[in-house]
């Protein structure tokens, strides 16, 4: 019966996909979303009719598989990147660690120019952000940047791979074992992008990434930390699963065969193991369900970073010698897995960032800002305890006159010729129009 009920989920698939065609000016060009096949509704089916509903084999499964892939030696899965990231940060700060550990007051370096949830576990953590600048082109720091910025409190570096786009993560990995730093890799943008022929996401000691739809695979809402030291590991799961110190699955009970004859802290001799809490932790976990469209989609992922890949290149070669617009550039050494388009306005054009962006989302061309912009210019910021070292000009910058358009693979050759002439147009066509107010 299941698999009749499979095939048909399969069927219904392609029926409400069947007929969909490309209209310029009427379809909408998503600037990022989640490619979803025949499988992958089948996938969710199958969890579902299984009544898979928390966390359990087939999440192991996808954490096993997921782990492989990154050649690192544990993932665990969380509710979203943004967990995963909080998780990686806060392991950081276990007493397990002893000296290493980060303390309330410890400075972490970071960008200014990223999304909040690379920054945000460090204030959540009482930890103070050091922010440094970023390049026009790559819209990643650099090294010389980060040790700029290393002072005699600086305990651990936190940086996000660009839309996509590396970071030199050789170099900054480099200096972070000089000084005796932790490196959190953020690659939630950058999932099988590499520099200098190896995979971000295995530089630092722990990294992380997103399966929210805009991502490389998605899970619907879900994301994930790696790293190859297992005790790190034991600290992440323990925080992402309430804090507890026992690491049976959940449903599994005395694997260790000492669930009722241990003595830890001042608890009374053999309390129940699966109830002993090590960490302040949390449940950040997250579901079969998810992971089973996990596992789904990561079959596919080789080919979702090609597409990714060859449509960033046709925008880059149907845009270039472009006035007015700086194109991106891979960082040297890298083979970015993209994320996004950025364009640039140049200071002297004669139209504003703004202008550009409601033409082609007028157009149906969706677009997005390069995310916070200068972080430290936000509300939420404003009276958070950071430090900024060498001047946030360029993150300025991209606050003023910076955008991007989507390379993900839902994009087809005909949506990216129609982006090419739309901007093409826009931009040649700007000089007899004069520029308009902001």
């Amino acid at each position: 019966m299941d698999e009749l009920i499979l095939a048909r989920t399969r069927e219904l698939h392609r029926e409400i996909e069947a007929g969909q065609r490309f209209v310029p000016g009427v379809t909408p060009i998503l600037p990022s979303g989640a490619v979803l096949d025949a499988q992958d509704r089948a996938a969710l089916v199958e969890q579902a009719l299984g009544l898979r509903i928390a966390a359990g084999a087939t999440a192991l499964r996808f954490e096993r598989q997921f782990a492989k892939t990154m050649g690192l030696r544990k993932a665990h899965l969380t509710n979203s990147g943004s967990s995963a990231n909080l998780l990686a940060l806060t392991a950081l700060t276990a007493p397990g660690l002893g000296d290493r550990r980060l303390r309330p007051g410890d400075e972490v370096i970071t960008v200014a120019a990223g999304f909040p949830t690379t920054v945000n576990p460090i204030l959540q953590n009482g930890l103070i952000p050091v922010f440094v600048d970023v390049a026009l082109g790559t819209y990643n720091t650099t090294a010389d940047l980060v040790a700029a910025a290393i002072g005699p409190r600086t305990r651990a570096i936190m940086l996000a791979h660009a839309l996509g786009n590396p970071f030199p993560a050789t170099e900054i990995a480099e200096l972070a074992a000089a000084h005796g730093l932790f490196l959190i890799e953020d690659n939630c943008d950058a999932l099988c992008a590499t520099y200098q022929g190896r995979q971000t996401g295995t530089f630092g000691e722990l990294s992380t990434v997103s399966f929210y739809p805009a991502h490389h695979l998605t899970m619907g809402e879900g994301g994930c930390v790696l790293t190859d030291d297992l005790a790190l590991a034991r600290i992440v799961e323990s925080l992402r699963d309430w804090g507890r110190d026992c690491w049976c699955q959940p449903g599994e009970d005395n694997r260790c065969l000492k669930r009722f004859d241990q003595t830890v802290g001042e608890l009374p001799p053999g309390y129940d193991h699966k109830y002993i809490f090590s960490h302040v932790g949390y449940n950040l976990k997250t579901t079969d369900l998810q992971a089973g469209l996990g596992l789904s989609q990561l079959a596919k992922l080789p080919g979702f970073v090609a597409a990714r890949r060859r449509n960033w290149r046709r925008l880059r070669a149907g845009l270039d010698g472009l006035p007015w617009l700086l194109l991106p550039e891979p960082t040297p050494g890298s083979d970015p897995s993209w994320f996004g388009f950025v364009l640039t306005v140049a200071e002297d054009a004669p139209f504003t960032r703004r202008e550009l962006v409601r033409h082609l989302e007028s157009r149906r061309i969706g677009t997005r800002l390069l995310f916070a912009g200068n972080l430290t210019r936000h509300p939420a910021y404003r009276d958070q305890p950071h430090r900024v070292v060498g001047g946030l000009r360029v993150s300025d910058i991209i606050t003023e006159r910076t955008c991007w358009i989507g390379v993900y693979p839902g994009i087809t050759e005909e949506m990216l010729d129609y982006m090419i002439t739309t901007i093409t147009e826009f931009t040649t066509g700007a000089a007899g129009r004069g520029r308009c107010a902001s």
